[in-house]
């Protein structure tokens, strides 16, 4: 039962091109190495690796950063105890009309009142502008690392500038140990996110950004198994340069620099362009779509990855099209506004806290594009 399971998982059929066997791979020429998908285990621990510095360089590097820009952690209203709504609340954080009117007759408050109630609860769960400064600085730091390593191994690989040979002799391609390290600390990052989310403060994109995590991660892991290095950290590269400015805007913002937010953003928007609606559409894809198409041919894991891929170059357009009318708004107005894709990630407009306050209106939002993607974007995100 085990070992049937196991084989339609691995069918040679879906996995690899015509006349390719699993075996095949298990037994590369002397002195070149293929990839395993065992060795994606790694990024397991590898991730409880990155989590541990994850909270090393908050507290260490992040805060002391933090503190040194006057961003204070804040300490946000509590909301009056009360067994009814706290009820409520646990299972709906933002009660309909007739709840509203329903709590309003049991508890013989005013309907105003108990939506005020409702607003304070949300607002003391969220986290304070100092995690999420240093939750961006942690991202930017890793994004920015990454992506040089990515650019230092990938400008000197012949691949990047002519993709017709990521599919040369495919999928008996050597896997570097510049590879290897550049998809387990990817792998290992996304896993980290993923993790963090059961540990961290619940945000109420929570479901979305948990399906982006693991669309990221299955993305990775296919494209590792079938031997698609070549491209798939030409892929990650070509994400990770405009996620660089989106945490870059974000810090500025929890900062208060708004010229410098307004600034950064644009820049991200810029790059944001040029990486995801040139760079990728037409460089990228076109290689995966077209080109392997002519050298390698389709196979059912080449439908797959291409179908993904479009979908992703789909949601690029979408969210490009969101963030130019708030970088817009930012040349045209001196500052960069609430962003109008989504108010999960920060909520800032709502967040009331006993040291300080904020215009709502001079409040950056953006959402993590890496990852979305994934992502985002953040996806990025991927």
């Amino acid at each position: 039962m085990t070992s049937s399971i196991s084989a339609w998982i691995w069918s040679e059929r879906f996995w690899l091109p015509e006349n390719v066997t699993w075996a095949d791979l298990e037994r590369p020429p002397p002195g070149v190495e293929y990839p395993r998908i065992r060795h994606l285990l790694y990024a397991l621990p590898l991730a409880v690796i990155v989590s541990m510095l994850r909270l090393l360089f908050e507290r260490l590097v992040a805060k002391p950063c933090a503190h040194i820009l006057q961003i204070q952690a804040g300490v946000p209203r509590q909301a009056q105890p009360n067994a009814v709504l706290e009820k409520v609340f646990q299972s709906k954080a933002s009660p309909d009309t007739r709840q509203l009117e329903g709590l309003s007759k049991q508890l013989d408050w005013d309907e105003r009142k108990i939506q005020r109630w409702f607003r304070v609860r949300r607002n003391q769960d969220r986290p304070s502008m100092q995690k999420k400064f240093c939750e961006s600085m942690w991202r930017l730091t890793f994004y920015f690392g990454i992506f040089i390593y990515a650019v230092r191994h990938l400008w000197g690989s012949p691949w990047t500038w002519d993709t017709r040979k990521c599919w040369y002799n495919y999928p008996f391609q050597h896997q570097s140990s510049e590879q290897f390290t550049h998809y387990a600390a990817e792998l290992a990052f996304y896993w980290s996110l993923m993790f963090s989310q059961f540990i961290d403060v619940k945000r109420k994109d929570f479901i979305i950004m948990l399906v982006h995590h693991l669309a990221t991660i299955f993305l990775i892991t296919i494209s590792y198994a079938n031997n698609m290095l070549r491209v798939g950290t030409l892929v990650m590269c070509v994400h990770d340069a405009s996620d660089v400015f989106l945490e870059a805007a974000k810090m500025a913002n929890y900062a208060k620099y708004q010229r410098l937010c307004d600034g950064l953003f644009v820049v991200f928007s810029i790059s944001f362009f040029c990486t995801r609606l040139v760079i990728y559409p037409f460089w990228v894809v076109y290689s995966v779509l077209i080109e392997s198409w002519e050298i390698v041919g389709p196979y059912q894991t080449w439908w797959l990855l291409n179908g993904l891929l479009l979908v992703l170059q789909t949601l690029h357009i979408i969210w490009f099209y969101l963030i130019a009318r708030i970088a817009i708004k930012a040349i045209f107005k001196g500052k960069v506004s609430k962003d109008e894709r989504s108010d999960v990630e920060s909520s800032t407009d709502e967040e009331i806290y006993s040291t300080s306050s904020k215009n709502p209106s001079q409040t950056l939002k953006p959402k993590d594009i890496g990852h979305t993607g994934s992502l985002n974007g953040e996806a990025h995100d991927h």
